[in-house]
């Protein structure tokens, strides 16, 4: 055993469901302290998930789109976003990217994968909208960074992404053994 072994032990372990909903309101308060597993198999289950996992996060950007995921109305240069939303407020199936863009299929499976409070897909979609701050008047226009980097589909291509990480994610997670807590 490594110490790169125990640390993606440790990642795996602090995705484990049964562990954040029983330590919830201690997460909440403190650092987490993290028990030993049983047995063998389950530390080497938990280190080889949490590999998958921090590959997964660390090189999200790079990550294919989901295979189910349908992109219509790419014309090849509209990749403008101004604010991203769903069709309806309950139909989380597919995104407006913009007034030419749809992204649709989203599995909602997606939707499990939560960060700071809010699913993946949903924070990606609030924070890259245009905003004017209402005191300083300062526009955050997510579209700059696109041009910056020379890929005008970058927020497309990320959104595209972070739904594929997400399934993922939620797919590695349910893999994870069970605990239990006394």
């Amino acid at each position: 055993v490594t110490k790169e072994d125990i640390f993606y032990y440790v990642y795996g372990f602090l995705h484990s469901k049964e562990y954040r909903e029983t330590f919830a309101n201690d997460l909440m308060k403190m650092l987490p302290r993290l028990p030993l597993v049983e047995t063998v198999t389950d530390f080497w289950a938990f280190s080889k998930a949490g590999r998958k996992l921090a590959e997964l996060h660390l090189n999200y950007e790079t990550v294919a789109p989901h295979p189910d995921v349908n992109v219509s109305g790419d014309d090849g240069k509209s990749y403008t976003v101004e604010k991203m939303r769903f069709p309806k407020k309950d139909q989380k199936d597919s995104i407006i990217y913009n007034s030419k863009i749809t992204v649709s299929n989203i599995p909602a499976q997606a939707y499990e994968y939560v960060v700071n409070g809010k699913s993946a897909i949903e924070w990606i979609m609030e924070r890259y909208q245009v905003t004017t701050h209402k005191e300083s008047g300062i526009t955050n226009n997510p579209n700059d960074w696109a041009a910056e980097v020379g890929n005008p589909r970058y927020i497309l291509d990320l959104l595209l992404s972070i739904i594929n990480v997400s399934v993922q994610t939620v797919q590695i997670v349910s893999e994870l053994p069970k605990l239990k807590f006394e």
